[in-house]
């Protein structure tokens, strides 16, 4: 695997003080007058020959830049590294290379990187090249670094079949039932309609699922860390699975008459979305897995879906090039964000199109949706806006996810390659954080009966910012 980084340090190397991430030692840039945190990473393999490097001497040194904004408005997403296959190259590599998914676990240490021809890599996190010294820079993020230290590596699963969903699970579980996986497990969806579930840290396959008859397209874990893992599949059904139980099937969700393309499950394990090649999202119960309503409101298929932090807010995409904000509890739709062509004066305007979504997700602090196109284009839109706060030009974009923490995202290309981007990253505002707080464990309908002003009303159900 080789990695291509495109962004340079500070040369003076000064420091900056002040708060920020604990992901390591930080240097400093000043942009436009914007102070700007550079958390230090170390690379995870060094340029081949004639790779593409803006900063003399980077890789040399193991330096992976995140870009965290303190003031001021967002800046563009940069490009911080890529990642690239570097087997042999014995296939067709215009056929079966796609990244169709890229997964963080839960608690930021690990990465998984379905790279295409079967493959995924499982890549310790923050990136690490072997030969460096852990003397070189200090880590400051726990989990990472006791990983880092007990010798975690880097490791290859061969699937034998296209893969095509990814998903961690919670680790460590939360009761004693799930504790049955004394392990942090990964769940691939197979091209013939089976699940390889394996164990993180020795790469070991620990069993297969069966029951789908076709591509599972999407997987998801329940994030209460109970082990209970959600399949959507081509051949138009969900299926509930209990890894705690050695992976018995729990359900058969049918309502579809489309490939399913995505599921997710709501933070607080109360909601299922699903998303099909229909105009409709389907929302499940997790109790008692019966249909609770289908979000009728997309022009066309729907591809993906995610839920807020606070689970409070979800969101839809679609190819008809727009995303649908949704209040679940309600079906009411709140905002509609349209993908439009760039102005002619900003670069590439000129032939940059509208065009079908392929992905979207919320930010961790859930202030921020990140959306993947076919019209070359990363967005990032604020909750609070109608039209994106920053673009970033990428090709071939066919998914996305935030960093657990934060601060960049990371996007999977039909060309099988990972581009990971700087992301803004804002101090959320006080009454932010007092309404996910509250809307963590109140509904719509609990918010809407409580003896509050209208105005606080409409705040804390996300009808007005």
């Amino acid at each position: 695997m080789s990695i291509r980084v495109v962004t340079s340090p500070d040369p003076a190397g000064r420091k900056l003080q002040g708060a920020g991430p604990p992901l390591g030692p930080f240097l400093s840039a000043d942009t436009a007058g914007l102070p700007i945190f550079l958390p230090l990473f170390r690379v995870h393999e060094p340029c081949t020959p004639g790779a593409e490097r803006a900063g003399p001497g980077l890789v040399g040194k193991g330096i992976l830049l995140g870009v965290t904004l303190l003031c001021g408005h967002p800046e563009e997403p940069v490009l911080l590294a890529e990642l690239k296959p570097g087997r042999p190259q014995q296939h067709d590599w215009k056929s079966s290379c796609e990244t169709w998914s890229v997964a963080f676990s839960p608690d930021g240490a690990w990465f998984a990187w379905s790279q295409g021809h079967c493959v995924v890599k499982l890549i310790p996190w923050p990136l690490e090249e072997a030969e460096l010294s852990c003397k070189t820079f200090e880590r400051k993020s726990g989990k990472a670094e006791a990983r880092s230290r007990a010798g975690a590596k880097e490791k290859t699963l061969e699937c034998g079949q296209i893969v095509w969903g990814l998903a961690f699970s919670s680790w460590p579980p939360a009761s004693p039932r799930a504790a049955g996986l004394p392990c942090l497990v990964l769940a691939t969806g197979l091209n013939d309609g089976q699940i390889k579930v394996w164990e993180v840290q020795t790469g070991h396959l620990l069993f297969s699922l069966l029951g789908h008859q076709d591509v599972v397209r999407d997987l998801s874990f329940a994030p209460n860390g109970s082990l209970i893992l959600v399949s959507a599949s081509r051949d138009k059904t969900l299926r509930v699975w209990d890894l705690s139980r050695d992976g018995r099937q729990v359900q058969v969700l049918t309502g579809h008459v489309q490939w399913v393309y995505c599921c997710s499950i709501s933070p607080d394990c109360r909601m299922l979305c699903s998303a099909a090649g229909e105009k409709s999202a389907l929302l499940w119960s997790m109790r008692s897995f019966a249909l609770i309503r289908r979000l009728e409101g997309h022009q066309s298929s729907v591809v993906s879906c995610d839920f807020s932090p606070d689970s409070a807010l979800l969101v839809t995409a679609s190819y008809d090039a727009c995303v649908i904000m949704w209040d679940p509890y309600t079906g009411e739709q709140l905002r509609t964000l349209r993908h439009v062509p760039l102005a002619p004066g900003l670069e590439g305007g000129s032939d940059i199109h509208t065009s079908s979504l392929r992905s979207v997700c919320f930010s961790p602090e859930g202030l921020y949706l990140a959306t993947v196109a076919d019209d070359r284009l990363l967005r990032i839109w604020a909750l609070e806006l109608r039209s994106p706060v920053a673009f970033a030009p990428m090709t071939n974009g066919l998914c996305c996810m935030y960093f657990p923490h934060g601060g960049f995202i990371a996007t999977g290309t039909r060309d099988g390659h990972v581009q990971f981007w700087s992301a803004p990253r804002a101090l959320a505002s006080l009454k932010h954080l007092c309404r996910r707080a509250l809307r963590t464990f109140l509904t719509t309908y609990q918010v809407l009966a409580l003896p509050i002003p209208r105005k606080l009303k409409e705040f804390l159900t996300y009808r007005s910012f």
